[in-house]
């Protein structure tokens, strides 16, 4: 199912979320560092990386929602979009708890203010997971037709159009890319990739 919130060809969702997912993870560490040494400049760091990882957390779920509406309903896509949604949220309300506990005191943050983004990082590995799953298992957000030698995605073409003809065995000329999974899977589809990087 292709996102339906795309730049440049890529879902927005994908592209943004790497920034929430490094500046929380990363102040996380950096409290720990600081619980450890004790010196203030690590928390303060912290401090300003939680608001600026709850901005960009915001700002990604615009799109993440964009796509979650458009998966149909009662699809097990939707349910785990549902809880990876809802999880994310819960990641947010608790590092912006979090920062607002810490404000006053940014270099001498409150153990509640440590404990708060100590809880989102555990979650936010959960969910993490489910967007894994919704991408790599579901297929949420990858071009229908996708395939190892499609064309890119700046050419405007669909993922099926590589050679003019269909990507996998049996798909007909001109094929649009509405379901790939009616297809079956070329050879060259997951077993003998895994086998290559040993050789």
């Amino acid at each position: 199912m292709e996102s339906r919130a795309k730049l440049a060809g890529h879902p927005v969702h994908q592209m943004l979320i790497v920034f929430p997912l490094g500046l929380l993870a990363t102040a996380v560490v950096f409290d720990v560092i600081y619980l450890v040494t004790k010196n203030p400049a690590w928390s303060t760091s912290a401090f300003y990386m939680i608001g600026a990882g709850v901005v960009t957390g915001l700002a990604a779920a615009v799109p993440g929602t964009v796509d979650w509406l458009a998966i149909p309903r009662g699809t097990r896509a939707k349910r785990i979009g549902l809880i990876h949604g809802v999880g994310n949220v819960v990641v947010i309300a608790l590092f912006a708890l979090s920062w607002v506990l810490r404000r006053d005191q940014p270099a001498n943050p409150p153990t509640e203010a440590v404990v708060a983004g100590l809880l989102g990082a555990g979650l936010s590995i959960v969910t993490a997971w489910l967007g894994g799953e919704l991408v790599d298992r579901l297929g949420v957000g990858v071009d229908d037709g996708a395939h190892l030698d499609a064309p890119s995605s700046l050419t405007g073409l669909p993922a099926v159009a590589a050679g003019g003809s269909g990507a996998y065995p049996g798909m007909p000329r001109g094929y649009a890319g509405a379901e790939r999974r009616h297809f079956p899977q070329p050879a060259y589809a997951g077993d003998d990739r895994r086998g290559r990087g040993s050789a």
